[in-house]
C-alpha cells in the first residue's frame, strides 16, 4: 500500500505536464474553431454583453434577433454577423488563443515568453469568468421550471465555469516556467 501511495505522491511532475499540454491542446483546438461560423456565432452573447469586449462588434445590442443555433445556417443572420464583425473578431481571437498555446508550449526553449503566455492565459480566464456576471445566457432562463437563474448554469455557463481550472493551470505553468528561467540565470 505504501508503494502505491509513494507512486501517487510523486505524480506531481506528470500532473504539471498534463496541465501544460492540456492548456496547449485546448487553446489550439478552440483557437482553430474560432475560424468557423458556428463557433463565432456561439460566442456572440458573451462578447455582445461584455462591457470590455462589446466594442468589437458594430451593433452588439441586436444580436438576439440574429442568433443561429449550432448546426444551423440562416443566410440573413450570417450576413448580419458579417456586418457586425462577428467573424473578424472571432478570427482575431482564434489567432490570439493559438499564440497563447504556443507561448505556453515553448517553456523549455523560452521560459520567460512562456511565463508571459501563462500570465495572459490567467488574465483571459478572468475575462471569461466575468461572462457569468455579464451574460444572461449563462444561466437557465425562467421559462416554466422553478429551477432558473443562479446557481443553475446553462450550457453556456457550464462552458465558462471550466475556466476556473484553466486559471489554476495557468498559475502552475507560470510558476514552472519562471522556475526554469531563474534556474538558467543562476538566481535562487
Amino acid at each position: 500500500m505504501n508503494k502505491v501511495l509513494h507512486a501517487i505522491a510523486n505524480l506531481d511532475q506528470l500532473g504539471k505536464k498534463v496541465i501544460r499540454w492540456g492548456i496547449v491542446i485546448v487553446f489550439v483546438w478552440i483557437g482553430a474553431l474560432k475560424f468557423f461560423t458556428y463557433e463565432a456565432d456561439g460566442i456572440v452573447p458573451f462578447v455582445a454583453n461584455s462591457p470590455f469586449m462589446s466594442f468589437f462588434y458594430n451593433t452588439p445590442g441586436e444580436y438576439k434577433t440574429h442568433m443561429n443555433k449550432e448546426g444551423e445556417l440562416i443566410e440573413a443572420n450570417h450576413t448580419w454577423h458579417e456586418n457586425n464583425n462577428t467573424y473578424g473578431f472571432s478570427r482575431g481571437l482564434g489567432v490570439f488563443l493559438i499564440i497563447l498555446a504556443v507561448l505556453v508550449a515553448i517553456y523549455r526553449i523560452a521560459p520567460l515568453a512562456s511565463v508571459a503566455g501563462s500570465v495572459l492565459v490567467f488574465i483571459m480566464t478572468l475575462g471569461t469568468l466575468s461572462f457569468l456576471i455579464t451574460t444572461p445566457e449563462s444561466w437557465v432562463p425562467h421559462l416554466t421550471d422553478h429551477q432558473w437563474g443562479f446557481p443553475y448554469l446553462s450550457g453556456r455557463g457550464r462552458l465558462v465555469i471550466k475556466d476556473v481550472m484553466i486559471m489554476g493551470g495557468a498559475l502552475i505553468t507560470m510558476s514552472e516556467s519562471a522556475g526554469i528561467y531563474l534556474q538558467r540565470k543562476g538566481i535562487k
